[in-house]
């Protein structure tokens, strides 16, 4: 009798556990059938291996009722070496980290010698003693208080285009940089146009008098210099984005015409270390930022406001396109350059606050932006 029992446990045991195979491999082949996923049989076991342990691990993390929601993507098949080298995430770090010390000693000198340039306009005014005094006193404090709105969101203002996908190149930096030129185009010119990313890609770079990389990696403030440089850019439909697929740069093509209005006169770096600057530029326009994005639940997010440990290893470029408040916090949204498979339909809600990183902002938000002025 005993030897019957177990033998009838073992029976709905294997049942069980076939069930539950089953019910994954159906999940598996739906999700590949969803966003259109091309798996050879040589990969075919490890996607599926990591989808598996993505799938455990968007259900422990939705479970625990947090601010932000997981979800499956067309990345729900990498691990997270793969999900960073299909972006070369690495490479634009390092871009990053060696400029921002260079960035850090320029801006110090630039406050310095604002601050006594203030000082010396001052002393030249033909005024009183006292009243000189007070313009120093001025010059020496904060700047009066500037009213920054309660939200601001570039999207249902028109400056913004379509989510874009970079594909497999580590051209974030492009995206970044066209998608603060079509804010600032269209807040300038009341029309939003798609510019070229790829001709950053083929064109900013040391050949043609830039300081970028292509799909190994550049920056935002480096592009909004070659744009200048150029006399402005193309548009996409006349120069087209291919890099997501060839995965590297191309020839640099010059028969396109750039579109009248798209010559970038200056940049502006938004102070590091602070919302209100970072508001009061986004009150603006669309604003370039740098931050890490490497991480599993950058990953695989869906909805909701992103919160999750996000250090400051900054390694990718998107766009903030304008922030407000929930019941869950205060947020910046963000576009980003993966398709609109990802995230919120190719967006995140991005945790927004002093307490993220010592002030350096959620995931290094708050390190380094900037915004184009045509």
């Amino acid at each position: 009798m005993n030897y019957i029992m177990r033998l009838f446990f073992l029976v709905l045991l294997g049942l069980s556990v076939n069930a539950v195979t089953g019910s994954l491999l159906e999940r598996y082949t739906k999700w590949k059938e969803e966003f259109s996923m091309v798996v050879s049989k040589e990969d075919e076991e490890s996607v599926y291996k990591n989808w598996v342990e993505n799938d455990k691990y968007i259900e422990e993390i939705n479970s625990k009722n947090l601010t932000y929601s997981l979800g499956h993507n067309e990345f729900s098949g990498m691990n997270e070496q793969e999900f960073r080298e299909h972006f070369s995430l690495f490479k634009l770090q390092g871009f990053i980290d060696k400029i921002e010390k260079i960035k850090d000693k320029v801006e110090e000198i630039r406050e310095d010698i604002q601050e006594v340039k203030c000082v010396v306009d001052c002393v030249k005014e033909d005024e009183s003693n006292l009243e000189k005094i007070h313009c120093v006193e001025m010059c020496l404090n904060e700047f009066e208080a500037v009213s920054i709105p309660t939200s601001v969101n570039w999207i249902e203002k028109g400056a913004v285009t379509e989510v874009k996908n970079q594909g497999q190149c580590g051209s974030c930096w492009s995206f970044s940089t066209i998608g603060a030129l079509e804010g600032a185009y269209f807040i300038k010119n009341n029309k939003l146009e798609d510019f070229s990313e790829q001709q950053l890609v083929d064109c900013d770079n040391f050949k043609n008098g830039g300081k970028d990389h292509g799909c190994n990696g550049g920056l935002m403030d480096n592009a909004f210099t070659w744009i200048g440089k150029n006399d402005g850019i193309c548009l996409d439909k006349d120069y087209p984005y291919v890099s997501g697929d060839t995965r590297a740069a191309g020839i640099c093509e010059k028969s396109c015409e750039n579109v009248d209005g798209t010559k970038i006169v200056e940049f502006v770096d938004v102070d590091a270390k602070s919302d209100e600057s970072m508001m009061l530029a986004l009150a603006q326009q669309p604003v370039s930022v740098a931050i890490q994005a490497d991480q599993k639940d950058f990953q695989l997010y869906k909805s909701g406001i992103f919160t999750a440990d996000c250090g400051t290893k900054l390694d990718h470029g998107v766009l903030l396109v304008g922030y407000g408040s929930e019941n869950d916090g205060d947020y910046y949204l963000l576009k980003n350059s993966w398709g609109s498979t990802w995230g919120d339909k190719g967006y995140m809600k991005l945790g927004k606050g002093s307490e993220f990183n010592n002030g350096s902002g959620q995931c290094g938000v708050l390190m380094q932006g900037s915004y184009p002025l045509v």
